[in-house]
């Protein structure tokens, strides 16, 4: 009877603390939403002084994407399709890639939410705009404290989350071998098109493929055209990013890529911020755009499905397309589009 009872008690202090938890997530994003607006540009002004990548339109983009994680139906819709009554706490180590503004946040979430605690590398690229949000939720519930810790090495985990390339991967793979892991590799977005899309979708697809620089594993770098479309027909619709070269790094990589495509006398299009080259590659270099033709839209789903492992996204509004991302909404995922399709939450509470 006492360890019945013992048992309830704990069932139920898993519950409240989840509520509990749950209530801080949710007030973390009315937080950053009325972050005092010196506070904000000084936070940015320091990542983007640390990493040039991070622009100011970046930074605020990225913190916009993190506002519809933490709206309360999102998170509640999202909570509600795990059981998370009977997580006992673990220590899980995460290292946090550093590509895009704050990419990490999202493990960082789900290790809280599911109850454990966080051991996180920080990327060298975004070391200040994580812990930002961190100390701002740990303002709103002190003991979480405890439950985050930014690391140099990662030691004493019970499972382990990375993200990176194709190359670290492998290392990944044989140093955290002894434990539980997700290990994530390089990815990409591509975008088919059918010729029927209206120009507004035209336009979003530039945000699919510019927005953070394309540096994204989100980001669109190879589009699928049907045969006889022609390329320059897109271009008018990418027009709002031709800034881009005003920013010192993406210039320099879209003149030494456009420099290599002359000196080899390769065919390409130059729109004067970007170079589209047909090639049968799924990702491009950064200022350049791959695209391709497609005679069958069948055979080309066929040939996608051997490349799973490979796409992350795929914008597109035919239907035979399955999971398919509506134009302009690839760096905008849902709390619940987890990286490479591994379900990290799952993950998590089955420790």
């Amino acid at each position: 009877m006492f360890a019945q009872k013992r048992a309830k008690h704990f069932k139920l202090s898993i519950k409240l603390d989840f509520i509990k938890r749950t209530k801080s997530f949710l007030e973390l994003g009315n937080s950053i939403k009325n972050i005092e607006p010196m506070l904000l540009d000084e936070v940015i002004k320091k990542a983007t002084s640390e990493n040039p990548w991070f622009t100011e339109e970046n930074i605020r983009l990225s913190m916009q994407g993190l506002l519809h994680f933490l709206e309360e139906d999102t998170m509640t819709a999202w909570i509600n399709q795990y059981d998370l009554s009977r997580v006992p706490s673990k220590k899980i180590g995460v290292v946090m890639a550093g590509n895009i503004p704050m990419v990490g946040i999202h493990d960082m979430i789900c290790v809280l939410v599911s109850g454990h605690t966080l051991i996180a590398k920080l990327s060298s690229q975004d070391e200040v705009l994580i812990p930002f949000i961190a100390n701002k939720l740990i303002d709103i519930a002190p003991e979480f404290k405890d439950k985050i810790h930014f690391v140099d090495k990662l030691k004493g985990m019970d499972a382990v989350i990375a993200t990176g390339s194709d190359n670290s991967s492998r290392y990944f793979n044989y140093y955290f071998s002894k434990y539980p892991h997700i290990i994530r590799k390089n990815r990409t977005s591509i975008a088919i098109l059918n010729g029927k899309e209206k120009p507004n979708e035209l336009k979003a697809l530039g945000i699919d493929i510019f927005s953070y620089f394309g540096l994204g594993c989100r980001n669109v770098s190879k589009i699928y055209l049907p045969k006889g479309y022609e390329i320059n027909v897109l271009i008018p619709h990418f027009e709002d990013f031709k800034h881009l070269t005003d920013h010192n790094k993406y210039s320099n990589n879209y003149y030494y890529n456009k420099s290599i495509f002359l000196v080899n006398n390769s065919d390409h299009l130059d729109c004067g911020f970007a170079l589209f080259q047909q090639n049968s590659k799924l990702t491009s270099p950064i200022s350049v755009v791959y695209y391709d033709y497609y005679s069958d839209i069948e055979s080309l789903y066929e040939e996608l499905i051997q490349l799973e492992q490979k796409i992350q996204c795929r914008v597109s509004n035919i239907e035979i397309i399955e999971n398919r991302v509506k134009f302009g909404k690839a760096q905008m995922p849902d709390i619940w589009d987890y990286a490479d399709n591994i379900d990290t939450m799952n993950f998590l509470i089955n420790l």
